[in-house]
C-alpha cells in the first residue's frame, strides 16, 4: 500500500475528485494505461474484477507505478478481497453492501468503500462503523436528488458516486460536500483500451482535469 493511501486515504481521494473506473481485458495493456492516466493528471485507477485479467493488471501496475492510487472494484467476496490485496490494491470497492465481505475487510484491516443506494444500506454501513461509501448505480438510483436526500439525515457519510456520472453532470455531484470523488467510467472505455487508443484516453483525462480545476 502506498504511504499516502495508508495515512490519509479519504483526503487523497478528495484531492483527486475523479477515480477512473476501468475494465482491462488484457493485462499487457495495464501498465501503459496507468502511465497515460498518471502522465495526464489522474494518478489513480479502480481496476474492476469483471475480467480474468484484473488481478494480474493490478499486480503489474503496482510493480511499475508503486505510487499510483490503485484499488480493486466490483469485489463481491472475501476470496476476491484476498486476491485484490495480494495483487497490490490499496483498497477495495464493492458495488453493493455485502455484510460478509465488509466484515471480512474490517477484520483484516482492509479499507473498503461498499456500495449503497438506500437509507437502509447506509444504516447497515454506519452500524459497522463504515462511513466511506460508493453511491451506485448513481443516476439509476435517483442521481443528484437522491444523493442530497441521503446526505440530509446522514451528514457524516462520505460518498463516491459511480454509474451514469459523466462530464455533463460531474460538477453537480462534486458540489455536494459529502462527495469525496466520482467514479469516472467515461475516462478509459474498454474499447479504447483494447484498441490501444491512448490519445483518446489521454484527452479524456486532460478534459476531466480541466473541468474539475475550473
Amino acid at each position: 500500500m502506498t504511504k499516502i493511501m495508508n495515512e490519509q486515504w479519504i483526503e487523497t481521494l478528495r484531492a483527486l475528485r475523479v477515480m477512473p473506473v476501468i475494465q482491462i481485458e488484457d493485462a499487457k495493456d495495464a501498465v501503459k494505461l496507468a502511465q497515460v492516466l498518471s502522465d495526464n493528471g489522474l494518478p489513480a485507477a479502480e481496476i474492476t474484477l469483471r475480467s480474468a485479467a484484473a488481478a494480474e493488471s493490478i499486480r503489474l501496475i503496482r510493480e511499475a507505478l508503486p505510487d499510483l492510487i490503485l484499488c480493486a472494484g466490483t469485489v463481491l467476496t472475501p476470496a476476491q478481497v484476498d486476491l485484490a490485496m495480494k495483487a497490490g490494491a490499496d483498497f477495495i470497492v464493492s458495488p453493493g453492501f455485502n455484510p460478509t465481505t465488509v466484515k471480512y475487510c474490517l477484520e483484516k484491516g482492509v479499507k473498503i468503500i461498499p456500495g449503497v443506494n438506500s437509507p437502509s444500506q447506509v444504516e447497515q454501513a454506519l452500524e459497522l462503523g463504515v462511513t466511506a461509501l460508493k453511491f451506485f448505480p448513481a443516476e439509476a438510483s435517483g442521481g443528484i436528488n437522491m444523493l442530497k436526500s441521503l446526505t440530509g439525515p446522514y451528514g457524516n457519510i462520505q460518498l463516491m458516486p459511480t454509474g451514469g456520472v459523466k462530464p455533463a453532470n460531474l460538477m453537480e455531484y462534486l458540489a455536494i460536500p459529502q462527495v469525496i470523488a466520482c467514479g469516472g467510467t467515461w475516462i478509459a472505455p474498454t474499447a479504447a483500451i483494447r484498441d490501444n487508443d491512448w490519445e483518446t484516453i489521454a484527452n479524456n483525462v486532460r478534459e476531466t482535469c480541466k473541468l474539475v480545476n475550473t
